[in-house]
């Protein structure tokens, strides 16, 4: 696998995969050195099956966001959502762009991040499939600086595979925040943290 989560000079290939989730349709531009190229990951769907039975609401942020599933699928469901998509990768973040006039959303904003550097906003929810082979360091810096970009009692929501160490991710996390699992699903997690 490329380093998704770096920018690349791997050579494009740009190719359209459809995604059906929750009896609507969707076309995604994807293309080399970006997470899931082929199709929708089991993590980010199963995040998608959690989200879109909450009332998601106001401002969303899509940390890590690729080219741009979740962002897009949650503009898509509810109404009136302002959704900002950051990512570190250029590419993604060019095919975010892409993607927002193929399934013609309103609402969301794509830009460049390389975590949090250029979020200049306050967010009602914080949603990620954080890119796990980034390491500990960026996957704990997705997690916890969420805290700084959340409005008073905004919510960060997340998806985690138990094998990449979603336990003690959770027990970090419940130092400095409520944390809930909302879903299991073969060895997925879907956790919600509330920061104190």
């Amino acid at each position: 696998m490329n380093h998704y989560f770096t920018n690349s000079d791997i050579p494009s290939n740009l190719k359209k995969i459809d995604i059906y989730i929750n009896n609507k349709s969707f076309v995604f531009n994807t293309d080399n050195g970006v997470f899931s190229k082929n199709n929708l990951d089991f993590g980010s769907r199963t995040l998608l099956d959690v989200l879109l039975n909450m009332n998601i609401y106001g401002n969303v942020l899509d940390i890590g966001c690729g080219y741009g599933v979740i962002g897009i699928i949650l503009s898509s469901f509810f109404d009136n959502l302002s959704v900002d998509m950051a990512d570190v990768n250029k590419r993604a973040i060019h095919l975010c762009n892409m993607n927002i006039k193929e399934n013609n959303v309103f609402g969301c904003n794509a830009f460049v991040s390389d975590v949090y550097d250029e979020v200049n906003h306050k967010y009602d929810f914080i949603v990620t499939n954080p890119p796990i082979r980034a390491g500990k360091k960026v996957l704990y810096d997705f997690l916890f600086k969420a805290k700084n970009y959340l409005v008073t009692g905004g919510q960060l929501i997340f998806v985690i595979n138990k094998d990449q160490g979603a336990k003690s991710v959770i027990k970090d996390l419940s130092l400095v925040g409520n944390v809930s699992i909302l879903k299991k699903n073969k060895g997925f997690f879907v956790i919600n943290c509330i920061f104190d």
